[in-house]
């Protein structure tokens, strides 16, 4: 039987990466065309690194398609800049240098709402201390797209690469705030579901909380990535199996709203494979771990941010959730349960 691309090879997880790795990017990193120390598709990380002198050039691109396209707090307008601009961030450019925009519209969208849209753009972007300094424009009959999609890409300087495959054993693992907020803020949206409480995406451009915590680090961060797409657990899979390492997390530390806890509970979902657009897990030397929470906890964003795990030479490339009463495997999930987030 023909196997068939399915929703569960886009949700960010195991199945998305084997597609990747074995269909579309075989190949491109193994004809010799990069320098040995430069960062490419072959690193599967958030986005690439090119050596530029005495420093680094990171660039990144991404696809945005969402179902609502406004939403408790942003649109996919701020999604598509806040998203490229993050991705950049979580490997070490925290100053973006710029952005381009392709947008792809279906026949019949609304011009107030693109127009609302593009606003909705220059406001993340003056957050971020970037600009779009070129772009594209399509327009697809009825049908063909679901409204309206976004590409981005960014590029931005660094003098020091960070990558989401250095965490080492004795490592603190800690996310910059609470999770789970735009998944279930999507879901409650999309279908119309009334919990008790204020649900609010955490869509946000992250560089300068990066910055600070960059800053405070004295070179102690090791890894980053922001947990997208697959949310928490499936960032930390990856950041595990690249590394190396076994993760244990505290379960009790990880920051979850109440109302994203009880919305999650009531629909059956793990708030730890439920996607973020406005956190990081940052690695970080244990010597540095508390240096760097007051950074983030210092910043608007990262009032939140919270050490939740550390690293270990056991059970490499497996994470581990301590309940407090017990110990359990997190799975990472293969499919996923809010399809179009970001």
């Amino acid at each position: 039987m023909e196997e068939l691309v399915t929703l569960k090879h886009g949700a960010g997880g195991r199945a998305m990466r084997r597609l990747i790795e074995a269909t579309l990017a075989a190949g491109f990193s193994e004809d010799g065309a990069l320098e040995p120390e430069s960062v490419g598709l072959a690193a599967m990380d958030d986005g690439a690194a090119l050596r530029l002198g005495d420093r680094w050039l990171v660039v990144t691109t991404d696809s945005h398609v969402i179902h609502p396209v406004f939403f408790p707090g942003g649109d996919i307008g701020r999604l598509a800049v806040a998203g490229t601009v993050n991705d950049l961030a979580v490997m070490g450019a925290v100053e973006p240098m710029a952005l381009t925009s392709a947008i792809i519209v279906e026949e019949g969208f609304r011009h107030a709402d693109l127009a609302r849209l593009q606003g909705s753009m220059r406001e993340t972007c003056a957050e971020a201390g970037v600009t779009v300094v070129t772009g594209d424009t399509k327009v697809m009959g009825r049908g063909e797209i679901d409204g309206v999609v976004i590409n981005t890409t960014g590029i931005g300087l660094t003098e020091r690469v960070v990558p989401d495959c250095g965490l080492r054993p004795g490592d603190r693992l800690l996310v910059t705030g609470s999770i789970g907020d735009h998944g279930i803020a999507l879901l409650a949206r999309r279908h119309e579901l009334d919990f008790e409480g204020e649900l609010v995406s955490d869509v946000a451009p992250i560089n300068r909380l990066i910055a600070a915590a960059l800053e405070a680090s004295v070179g102690g961060i090791s890894a980053m990535k922001d947990p997208t797409r697959g949310g928490l657990a499936s960032a930390l899979h990856e950041m595990a199996e690249k590394s190396g390492v076994g993760i244990t997390l505290h379960e009790p530390s990880i920051p979850v709203t109440p109302t994203v806890r009880s919305a999650a509970e009531m629909l059956g979902l793990d708030p730890l494979h439920i996607a973020n657009e406005g956190k990081a897990i940052i690695g970080v030397r244990a010597e540095r771990a508390e240096a760097v929470l007051a950074a983030l906890r210092a910043h608007p964003l990262g009032r939140e941010a919270a050490i939740v795990g550390a690293c270990s030479a056991e059970h490499p490339g497996r994470v581990v959730l301590d309940t407090g009463l017990g110990r359990r495997l997190v799975s990472e999930v293969e499919g996923e349960p809010l399809p179009r987030i970001c």
